[in-house]
């Protein structure tokens, strides 16, 4: 175990990031306390120590942000080393960023993003073990956490202070990190108890005491079909034939199942690379795609760039030719209460097969002439968030633009993008280094963030991507990878114009951001 330094003073917000092999972080206001334990079990142990004492410096309970392989989870962790599961409904505090120059603070270097094969994420295909999914339903159990919970003190969730030279920036509009359940990242599925109508325990199908609650006889319910119903399994299912799903089935539907969920209030999914050509673009259209066909509507795709973003150009064009500069003006409107859904037609473009809508930017103009500022992101952000539940950022290239940063002080999840070449690679880890340094916010939204690979290159190695993916699995929560398709490269993109294969690659990558929201 390495020397902990811990911080001197008292924080709010705390994160662990651990890893199978026994090494992690922990996270404690601007102080990281690197861990190297013999295993998993050894290193969880240690990360709730460190906790512990900064718990008793504080004079409470800690909020602790847990990640490791078994999922991402919250836990309260008091002076004495109690561990409790922290409330489901208490959003992780947020902090507004400073008004440091984002350039100065990102401690940009040459070196590669960060040490290889020290991640412990599961690539979207593999398929959990039956052991494993038992263990992984009650993550907190393993850090020792009990069932009951104790309530944090209201000033836990009270933002750092800045540095006082600095000018304080305005609230912000999106003040919340979405509360993380305990979901693991292999079976994309955590399984929820079915309490009785008062919250007691599961119902029973029958000979209950007297005095139980009795189910309605309206009541029905819907259950997945335990029979195959794709391929020739699902061919012969349908004749009579009683086949079970395959593998493959069996995990499609997972995913389509974690897609699928909702969630109290809106999400915002930001998809980041300061180069371009990574593939922003047709995995901001491709996650969008996902998730409106499998989670239904309210699903908008937003360019978010000052510089030619091309999202109108891949996507279908309404009779309208409206963009977000033509939107602006209209905010107020859209944004009274007796505004609807239909007032938005005019302003975004539905797309008639993939069932989501995109906010354009302004292509055909320079970037002087539609400077979108801080504050115009807010407002766009307000109506977006009135009318829709997802909101997926497409961004430029230029992070130390105002606009950019807002639109990561609004993102619930980070998904970095790269193809198979070194230097798409190397700008997305670069970038994740330099939000790490940014804030205790960003430094978050980085560890957990998503790392989506394109393989924009028919020819690229499988050495070139076993080291990719091996090189962001310690920048990052999870790493897919999307093998190459000719139809991702240019033109109109839609979803049932990509292979099988990869419609299938792009269903895991989405369920691997839901698991973020």
């Amino acid at each position: 175990m390495t020397d902990r330094v811990a911080s001197t003073t008292p924080t709010p917000v705390c994160a662990a990031f651990l890893r199978s092999n026994g090494t992690g972080e922990v996270l404690i206001n601007k102080d990281t306390i690197q861990l190297a334990c013999p295993d998993l079990v050894s290193v969880r142990g240690e990360a709730m120590a460190v906790v512990a004492e900064a718990a008793a410096k504080f004079g409470g309970p800690l909020l602790v942000t847990c990640s490791d392989p078994e999922g991402l989870f919250r836990l309260l962790v008091s002076p004495t080393g109690t561990v409790s599961e922290a409330p489901r409904d208490n959003p992780l505090p947020s902090f507004a960023p400073t008004q440091h120059d984002f350039a100065a603070q990102s401690g940009y270097t040459a070196d590669a993003g960060g040490p290889a094969g020290n991640g412990s994420t599961t690539p979207g295909g593999a398929v959990p073990s039956a052991s494993h999914a038992a263990a992984s339903t009650t993550p907190s159990a393993a850090y020792g956490a009990t069932a009951g919970t104790v309530a944090p003190p209201a000033q836990l969730y009270a933002p750092v202070a800045s540095d006082p030279s600095i000018p304080a920036p305005r609230a912000l509009v999106n003040p919340h990190m979405a509360p993380i359940g305990p979901v693991t990242t292999t079976s994309f599925i955590a399984p929820i108890p079915s309490p009785d109508a008062d919250g007691v325990g599961p119902r029973s199908n029958g000979g209950g005491a007297v005095g139980s609650p009795r189910r309605a006889f309206a009541e029905s319910e819907v259950e997945a079909s335990q029979y195959a119903e794709q391929g020739w399994r699902g061919a012969l299912a349908r004749r009579g034939l009683p086949l079970h799903p395959s593998d493959g089935e069996m995990r499609e539907r997972s995913y389509r199942a974690t897609i699928a969920q909702q969630w109290t209030g809106p999400r915002t999914v930001s998809v980041v690379n300061g180069k371009g050509g990574a593939g922003k673009t047709p995995t901001t259209i491709c996650l969008a795609a996902a998730f409106a066909r499998f989670g239904g509507p309210g699903v908008l795709a937003w360019d978010n760039n000052q510089t030619r973003g091309t999202l109108g150009w891949r996507t279908e064009q309404n009779a309208h030719q409206a963009t977000l500069l033509d939107l602006l003006p209209q905010i107020p409107r859209l944004l009274a209460s007796n505004a609807g859904q239909a007032d938005l037609a005019n302003y975004v473009h539905h797309q008639s097969r993939d069932l989501y809508d995109v906010l354009r930017s302004k292509s055909v103009v320079l970037a002087d002439e539609q400077r979108i500022t801080p504050e115009d992101v807010d407002a766009i952000w307000r109506v977006a968030a009135k009318y829709y539940r997802l909101i997926i950022m497409d961004s430029g290239n230029d992070e130390s633009d105002p606009m950019w940063r807002r639109m990561i002080d609004h993102t619930d999840q980070l998904v970095t993008v790269t193809t198979t070449r070194a230097d798409h690679a190397e700008a997305g880890a670069l970038l994740l280094e330099a939000l790490f340094k940014r804030n205790q916010r960003s430094a978050f939204l980085a560890k957990n963030s998503v790392t989506i690979i394109t393989q924009a290159d028919p020819k690229a190695s499988e050495e070139s991507i076993r080291r990719i993916r091996e090189g962001y699995s310690a920048l990052c929560r999870d790493v897919l990878f999307i093998p190459y398709d000719p139809i991702m490269v240019e033109g109109a993109l839609f979803y049932d114009s990509l292979k099988p294969a990869t419609q299938r690659a792009w269903l895991a990558a989405a369920a691997s951001v839901a698991q973020g929201l």
